[in-house]
Order: structure tokens, then sequence, then C-alpha cells
């Protein structure tokens, strides 16, 4: 009697599992063959380790604001006459914005301008009939005294006339108008905004330990996610006085010209100042091999083959890495193609790397 052998779907699998997990073991020189070069050699881009001037920077965010900033109000509790702006437009230092309803404020003043025209006529009278001793010094100044209390008067009412003009209070860009002709408007109700946007002034926090390495006029560089590629630079004005005892950071304020009007108050920028500049070796980042909190690099030998080198980084910028220990000026990285080598296997170089280097 033939006695047939059963096999489960879960056996079938874990042979399967056990024979896939075999196969990702096997030796470099099975799996990377199809990536080879002539000779069995892994082709991978190098590059040289070079010594070049490497600046070092502090990095911090900072949020941008107005060089100057003002929420345009009322001063008096009034309803608008005349609107002489629109939203977004550019205006100058005392211009008009804003007329509310003036009628009996007018109609004082020119009372007033009457009763000052006569009380002059009649000091004019008076000292023609002083000169003449037909009236008393005393009358002539009493009549001085009401000519100059009118005109006081008139002052006042000028002063309260022009709180029933909105005037720009320095050169800018408006925002959003809030009223409209006929609105009743109060002290403290908002009209617009105005922003002096010609410089922006960026405010940013760097640790005590950065501390001495800042001082005012040196130079920044700010970068926005709105401006991908592009940067703004500016220059530090103003360096807190005090170091905050929790933080243990400072205060530092930088002023970013902005003729252009690019960049608007609120906008997170990205500020690098440059502390020094050192004379370094340099590696492009990719060469970097990370394993657990160390750093290796493949080394090609003069035998040509790749060998694995721990070394020690230092500061980075975008693209770079400093090399402060590990390897020489002028040997050779492995900067594409690290995956498909291990430590002492043959490679061939395909390329050079040809990265351009941005100081």
């Amino acid at each position: 009697m033939t006695k047939f052998i059963k096999f489960s779907p879960l056996l079938i699998g874990v042979a399967a599992l056990v024979g896939f997990v075999i196969y990702l073991n096997l030796p470099a020189k099975n799996i990377t063959a199809p990536q080879r070069g002539g000779g069995g050699e892994t082709a991978v881009v190098s590059a040289k380790v070079e010594t070049q001037a490497f600046p070092i920077t502090v990095e911090a965010l900072g949020t941008a604001v107005a060089n100057e900033s003002v929420n345009l109000t009322a001063q008096q509790a009034e309803t608008v006459k005349s609107v002489l702006f629109e939203d977004g437009d550019i205006v100058n230092r005392g211009q008009l914005l804003i007329e509310l309803s003036d009628r009996e404020e007018k109609a004082r003043v020119n009372e007033l301008a009457i009763n000052i025209a006569e009380a002059k006529r009649q000091l004019n009278r008076i000292k023609g009939l002083a000169k003449q001793s037909a009236a008393s010094e005393q009358l002539l100044d009493e009549q001085r005294a009401r000519v100059d209390a009118l005109e006081a008067q008139k002052d006042v009412l000028d002063a309260q006339l022009s709180e029933l003009q909105v005037r720009a209070p320095f050169a800018g860009r408006l925002g959003i108008r809030q009223v409209s002709i006929g609105s009743l408007v109060r002290p403290g109700d908002v009209i617009s905004t105005l922003d002096d946007l010609s410089i922006l002034k960026v405010d940013f926090s760097i640790s005590e330990l950065h501390f001495a390495s800042v001082a005012n006029g040196q130079s920044i560089v700010a970068t926005s996610i709105a401006y991908p590629g592009e940067s703004f630079t500016g220059l530090i004005t103003s360096i807190d006085s005090r170091i905050d005892p929790v933080t243990r950071a400072i205060q530092v304020r930088a002023q970013i010209p902005n003729g252009d009007l690019k960049l608007r108050p609120g906008m997170l920028l990205q500020i690098n100042v440059e502390k020094r500049v050192v004379d370094a070796l340099v590696i492009p980042e990719s060469a970097l091999v990370p394993e657990g909190e160390s750093q290796f690099v493949f080394v090609i030998d003069d035998e040509g083959k790749a060998r694995k080198t721990k070394v020690v980084i230092g500061q980075r910028k975008p693209g770079w890495v400093q090399i402060l220990d590990g390897i020489d000026a002028g040997q050779e990285v492995i900067v594409e193609g690290t995956l498909k080598v291990r430590d002492g296997s043959g490679v061939k170089v395909v390329s050079p790397a040809s990265v351009a280097r941005k100081d």
C-alpha cells in the first residue's frame, strides 16, 4: 500500500521563510554581482578628502517683525465722513487716511474767527485812542487779553479738529480697512494697520556658549520656507544685556533690508550666524555611514578595496560635514554605493563626485 506524505500549508510557509533568510545572508559577491563593474568589483562614486575654508555657524529660529508697526485708531468717538485709502496702499508720513464728522467743530472755529477779527479791530481802535490819551492803559490791556484768550480758544479747537483726522504716523504699507463711511468709531477701534516693511527686525535666542562669538554689526543670513533656495542677509543691531537664568540663552536682534517687500511680519526665519571660518577636512555628507552613535566612511585603499573607517565629525552645513579625526587629506571616500559594499570588498569608481561646494 502506497503511503503519501502530507505537508501542511504552515510547514510549507516556514520552509519558504527559512530559504528567504538564507538567501539574504548569502555573501556579498552573490547579491551584488549584477551591479558590479568588470572583475567582480562594485561600482561606486567617490570623492577626495580635501582641506577647505569651512564656516562655523550658529543656527537659530526667529520671527520677523516690522521695523515700525501700529494699529490706526481714532482719538474721538465720531462717525466716518470719508475714507481716503484702499487696502494695502503704500502711504507717506502724515498722509490723510480718514476724516471724521467735524461740522460742529468747524462752525465753532468760524465763530471764533469772527470774534477774533472783531476783538482785533477793537484793539486797534483802543490803541489809537490811547495815543490821544482818550483811553486808559487798563482798557488797552483788557482788550489785548481778550484777543489772546480768543486765539487760545481757536488753538484748542484746531487741535480738536486735527483729532478728527487720522493720518499716517510714518511711511509704510496699510493693512485691511476695518471701517466704512458712516461707521461710528470710538477711541481704541482699529481702523487699519500700518507697517514699515522697508526693514524687518528678527529676534532670536542663542546659547550662552556662543555669546562671545556674536557682536553688533555682525552679519547674519536668513532663509524662509516661502522662498526655497533664497537667502536674505542682515546685521545684528542689538544684544540683550542679560542671559536668561532658566534657558541660559541670550536674546539677539538683527535687521534685514526688505526693499523688495518679500518678507512679511510674522514669518518664521531660519537664522545662521557665522562665528568664524576655519581650515578643515571636509567630505560630502552622503559618505557617512552611521552605526549607533558612531560615524563611519568607506575609504578606497591603494588596492581598490573599501576599508570601513571610523571618523569623528564636527560641524555640518548643507551637503557637507567637517572631519575632526579618522581620515587624512587626499584619501578617497565612497559617496554613492555605500549600501552595496562591505569592508574589504573590491570597488570600481565609475565617476567622480561632482557636487558644487558652497561656503
